[in-house]
């Protein structure tokens, strides 16, 4: 029997331990505090600053198994994924490492002893790829790694190749050096002896693959191109398991192993249609299914909701995919992926165990999202019939098909197939360039230029901001950066006390004092485990000492909203119940915001009682008690830890008494509960489908927030004679306005009557059509709508209705056409309202083939608009 991924992947850690490796956790997938990442694209994300040497590691051997995410670059086009058996959007990455210990030498030994002897792959089917150099760079061939192979390979298996394949730069400048990679032959021994396995490596011939990149960090490049040797040098190695697990299982394909054909059965029987490994669409859609379900799990359980914006957009992208191929190649018309969750649970329940702990909540993430885009979907169909409906040529716009990618996320192949079915083609060159501009447009927005760092002193940074608001501090290092057209510095200090925005809690402010010289620090952030302040200029004298001073008022708000978060997350699974996760937060010193999951909307009496539990704990006074401790202890004893947040072995818990608060937590909190005054809920919204979002206030802010609540009440009984309850006075109100409102209606719809009858007298005919055009006094667009609809039932069955007013001072058109007649003489409202009537009354406007509405700021022009169209229907 073959070994199943799970011995696979354990065999993998159980080898490196054994050689002395510490085996850590998987960072989660999606990344915070680092800038140039949305997600983790690579097993030494977690590592990268003891690449950089901003951070001590705390051992020099680990090894792990990382979920990664990867959905651009070299051979990562999310849209190719599922095309061919072995690339993936979420795979997960085998690594070893080694920080400043052993290098080359044991690096490929140890990699060779577990390939060969532990996992029996037939040395004659591995080949490796040394670095060949590079004369303009000026970087020398690997002759180092070359020699090391030459102990287990004989140099025909043994290849040179070029810095593109054979040189790893984690981005245009940092830590870089030449690395080795090695390829597996798995095709038959009948075309091994035809065609030798070294004339097809790095080929893309998907039985010829590399399986192992094995990294040896040893320059650091610098912005002006040239490298310069690091002072510690590092391994960094990669396996992508689901390739492993395909060569030791024997399978032709990544889907065919025990991590995809468990997902893709399931999806047979969802669908009723049988998978068979080929190219076809049909196939592909159960790939792409079986993919990107996996990284929806992952990245939601790590934290990462759908939506709009930078990795939520990469997440719904995905989603829409796999969505649309099961729409379009499977027949599937409702939501499918969410049932696929329990597979993915159970599949990594004993290595990630935490989508399993998720499981309802991914799903119902997952439900909505499908559901809101099939509907999306149904109305793009829509928008491309209308097309069709009108079209003058035989070819779909470049522009129009990247409308339908870019709103209703039609990739380019579906719309292709839509067009093939009615007879059109696609301006292909057209949507290139549409998208070209778009990624062009995306690329100005989020440029950032950032200059080398200046280094004055090697050393780390400490944070001191929680026992002191004020130190006396050297600058460790500094750079200038420049980003949308503004440019500041990057300071970072041997010591300061400005907490960096993490956990929720944006960054402090405050002044760096030099000499009479104050600059204001405008935020302070992360960027991996460096403290950066954000600042307009530099000390004038960055060598010397400078007093590092933080925004202590400001300070105080965020350390009263940040307790006050934990004691409401405490107070809702309370109430709520356990489900309760905290989803998302944001500390703010004028307000906090607390996302949960939960599937209902709080109830008034659900609320109340949340906001009494949390007043309660502030009026008892309670210690908030900070310890630190192992990060097992912790949650031993109870202490609840964030999905998607990466934790140390050793961690600080925040207790607000034992039995009711304890968490994991970085941030800045006050001593005492009694400290935070008041706490006042605002509100209580949707985020997505299972999150709800509340808004408090706490201190100085409630308490503003409650004496204008109190007078606006006393606005409103001043203005109502001071009732003796003003509820009932109210609500008598409301009821005389409804009445009146409903008397109004009912006048205003006999008026609308008697103006049809009117207007029907003057009618017109044209080429056997009833015509009536006209400029009516009506109060709103609501009735001009109504007066048109009215007039419609006297013109039956043929009928062109153009009606122009003006409305609260602007010009409002509205247009009907029969169905019959859009048809006979391929009139479309719509696009006769955009096309002549828009640019009259300068402004907008559009709608179906029947009916159209518009509205601009030229009233005078409303006459030209009548004739306009009258002429159309003449023509």
């Amino acid at each position: 029997m073959p070994l199943t991924a799970r011995e696979i992947r354990q065999q993998f850690l159980d080898f490196f331990k054994s050689k002395g490796h510490v085996i850590v956790p998987s960072s989660p997938i999606v990344v915070k505090n680092d800038p140039t990442l949305l997600f983790t694209n690579a097993g030494m994300n977690q590592f990268k600053d003891y690449f950089l040497g901003t951070q001590q590691p705390v051992y020099r051997r680990v090894a792990d198994t990382q979920k990664c995410l990867r959905v651009s670059g070299k051979h990562n086009d999310l849209e190719e994924v599922g095309r061919d058996t072995y690339h993936h959007t979420m795979f997960e990455m085998l690594g070893n490492w080694s920080f400043g210990d052993y290098f080359k030498a044991e690096a490929i030994a140890w990699a060779w002893e577990l390939l060969t002897e532990v996992y029996q792959i037939p040395a004659d089917r591995l080949y490796a790829t040394v670095f060949e150099g590079d004369e303009a760079e000026q970087i020398p061939a690997d002759e180092e790694a070359y020699a090391c192979w030459t102990k287990w390979l004989p140099a025909d298996r043994i290849l040179k190749g070029s810095k593109k394949d054979n040189f790893w730069e984690m981005g245009d400048t940092g830590p870089c050096g030449p690395c080795t990679e090695i390829h597996i032959d798995c095709r038959s021994d009948e075309q091994r002896r035809q065609i030798p396995g070294s004339t097809l490596i790095n080929k893309d011939n998907p039985e010829v693959i590399e399986i192992w990149n094995l990294v040896f960090i040893q320059f650091n490049r610098l912005k002006n191109g040239t490298l310069e040797q690091l002072p510690a040098r590092h391994v960094d190695t990669g396996m992508g398991l689901e390739r492993l697990v395909r060569v030791l299982q024997g399978k032709q394909s990544n889907y065919d192993t025990d991590l995809f054909l468990p997902i893709i059965k399931a999806t047979e029987e969802l669908t009723g249609l049988r998978y068979d490994g080929g190219k076809h669409y049909q196939a592909i859609s159960f790939r792409v299914i079986a993919d990107h379900i996996r990284a929806l799990c992952f990245t939601i359980a790590d934290g990462q909701l759908p939506s709009n914006t930078g990795a939520g957009y990469v997440i719904r992208r995905i989603l829409r995919r796999a969505v649309r191929y099961a729409y379009s190649h499977l027949g599937i018309q409702q939501p499918l992926l969410y049932k696929l969750v329990p597979i993915v649970g159970e599949l990594f329940q004993d290595v990630f165990p935490e989508v399993q702990q998720q499981q309802r909540f991914i799903a119902k993430i997952i439900y909505e999202e499908e559901q809101h885009f099939l509907k999306t979907l149904d109305t793009g169909i829509q928008r491309i019939e209308v097309y069709f409906e009108t079209a003058s040529t035989r070819e779909i716009p470049g522009q129009l098909a990247f409308e339908l990618f870019d709103t209703y996320g039609f990739p380019i192949d579906l719309t292709r197939i839509i067009a093939a079915e009615r007879g059109f083609t696609v301006d292909e060159t057209g949507f290139q360039q549409a998208l070209e501009v778009q990624k062009n447009r995306s690329r100005q927005a989020t440029a950032l230029e950032m200059g080398d760092w200046t280094i004055l002193s090697e050393g780390l940074s400490r944070f001191v901001g929680y026992e002191k608001l004020n130190a006396t501090s050297r600058v460790l290092r500094y750079r200038q950066v420049k980003e949308k057209g503004k440019s500041f510095y990057q300071i970072v200090l041997d010591e300061t006390p400005f907490y960096a925005e993490s956990g929720g809690q944006i960054g402090d402010t405050g002044w760096l004092i030099q000499n009479g010289q104050q600059i204001f620090v405008e935020d302070t952030r992360k960027e991996n485990d460096l403290i950066v302040h954000l600042a307009r200029e530099l000390p004038a004298h960055p060598e010397q000492p400078v007093e590092a001073r933080v925004d202590h008022i400001r300070r105080q708000k965020l350390m009263l909203n940040h307790s006050a978060t934990h004691l409401l997350h405490a107070a809702l699974r309370q109430v709520l119940g356990n489900h309760v996760q905290q989803k998302g937060s944001l500390v703010h010193p004028d307000y906090l915001r607390f996302d949960f999951s939960h599937f209902n909307k709080l109830s008034n009496q659900e609320i109340k009682e949340v906001e009494a539990i949390v007043n309660a704990k502030i009026r008892a006074n309670v210690p908030v008690n900070i310890q630190y401790m192992p990060r097992e202890k912790a949650l031993q004893m109870g202490a609840m830890a964030l999905f998607g947040e990466k934790y140390g072995e050793q961690v600080r818990v925040v207790i607000i008494d034992p039995q009711f608060s304890m968490e994991l937590c970085g941030g800045t909190h006050v001593q005492y509960t009694g400290e935070i005054g008041f706490f006042l809920i605002t509100s209580e919204t949707a985020v997505a489908a299972g999150v709800r979002r509340i808004e408090a206030l706490t201190g100085e802010a409630a308490w503003q927030y409650v004496r204008q609540q109190m007078e606006l009440v006393a606005e409103a009984s001043e203005l109502l004679h001071h009732p003796r309850h003003l509820i009932d006075a109210l609500q008598k109100i409301i009821e005389e306005k409804s009445q009146i409102e409903k008397r109004y209606q009912s006048l205003e719809q006999k008026w609308l009557i008697q103006q049809a009858k009117q207007l029907a007298q003057q009618t017109e005919t044209l080429r056997d059509v009833h015509f009536v055009g006209q400029i009516v006094d009506v109060p709103s667009t609501d009735a001009l709508k109504q007066l048109a609809f009215y007039l419609r039932d006297h013109l039956l069955p043929t009928y062109v209705i153009v009606l122009g007013a003006s409305i609260q001072n602007k010009a409002q058109v509205l247009m009907m056409i029969d169905e019959y007649s859009a048809a006979q003489h391929h009139w479309h409202a719509g696009q006769w309202m955009k096309t002549h009537i828009a640019p009259l009354i300068q402004g907008g406007g559009g709608g179906q083939a029947t009916i159209a509405t518009g509205g601009g700021k030229n009233i005078a022009s409303l006459s030209t608009v009548i004739h306009q169209i009258k002429k159309l229907v003449e023509s």
